[in-house]
């Protein structure tokens, strides 16, 4: 199969065209800082489209509103118009992002809730699956994923800050938030990603990728200790004192804020009950401490 893929260099793009099995699968890669990259397409042929290319979220708020629609939105828009167009292609897989829906979810999410972006980043994402929904070929599978935090070896996410904070011995002082939260580990994205690619009869729509189930912060902070052979320091300081200085970093634009404190004690459960049931899947390959714990030993013996 060709698959013609955009952000190959990105860390999921490097691990899909790394992973999948290689006499299976041929990418082309599409170069999207060439202005020529039309011409790029119309040269290969492609039986399936991966567009990863995008402005991921900006938590310094440095980039200019402008980039995200003209990337993650007007830029998607014109390469789904030349997947359409393209005869031989039947499979178009677009990386959105989970932030498309919710910011600060309430309650599990699913795909059947109405979308609520608060972010930039997440309202850019959302004019391309609008635009990609309303524009359903009935001869070919779209499908659009949104995945939830991914992490893997070489992951430069968030995630690598609570691996430097435990691995310095700085305590966690968060001990009195409980939480859930949802992750993706890179392992079984990819899984899922090959398994779409060789199940022509999946309906076109909107999927979530995450693990099969969730945790607290507390208890991430304890898995990445003992991957680690550190001693985890919970501390649990009472929550009044942490939203109070939340508060003030809010004021003086401090490392510790409220956006902060929300992302590392606030819940965030994402469904992937449906992508499960119409693969066919009953458990994906790693289960969330497996996935997390094969990141946590690549960090310590990189």
């Amino acid at each position: 199969m060709n698959i013609l893929i955009t952000g190959s260099t990105g860390f999921v793009g490097k691990n899909l065209t790394n992973r999948l099995d290689p006499s299976k699968y041929k990418f082309s890669i599409l170069n999207l800082r060439d202005e020529q990259w039309p011409n790029q397409i119309q040269q290969n042929t492609n039986d399936a489209y991966i567009h990863l290319a995008g402005i991921a979220h900006d938590l310094s708020n440095k980039n200019d509103d402008n980039i995200y629609y003209e990337v993650n939105f007007e830029l998607t828009k014109d390469i789904y118009n030349c997947f359409l167009k393209d005869e031989k292609a039947k499979t178009f897989i677009f990386f959105s992002s989970i932030k498309a829906l919710a910011d600060q979810p309430e309650q599990i999410l699913t795909e059947g809730l109405p979308p609520q972006p608060k972010t930039v980043y997440g309202k850019s994402k959302l004019l391309a699956e609008n635009y990609i929904l309303d524009n359903l070929p009935s001869n070919k599978t779209v499908i659009i994923l949104r995945p939830c935090m991914i992490h893997g070896p070489e992951n430069k996410g968030n995630l690598n800050l609570l691996l430097k904070a435990v691995s310095y011995h700085i305590p966690w002082i968060f001990g009195r938030f409980e939480n859930k939260r949802s992750y993706c580990s890179i392992d079984n994205l990819c899984f899922v990603v090959d398994r779409i690619l060789n199940t022509p009869s999946m309906k076109s729509g909107l999927y979530h990728i995450a693990d099969d189930t969730s945790i607290s912060t507390n208890k991430l902070i304890s898995i990445i200790a003992n991957a680690l052979g550190k001693r985890s320091i919970q501390l649990n300081v009472p929550k009044l004192i942490l939203l109070t200085l939340t508060k003030f970093g809010d004021r003086l634009k401090l490392p510790i804020n409220s956006q902060v404190l929300n992302k590392i004690t606030g819940t965030y459960e994402v469904s992937n009950l449906k992508i499960k049931q119409e693969l066919g899947i009953k458990k994906l390959p790693l289960s969330t401490e497996e996935g997390l714990r094969k990141t946590v030993q690549h960090y310590k013996h990189d």
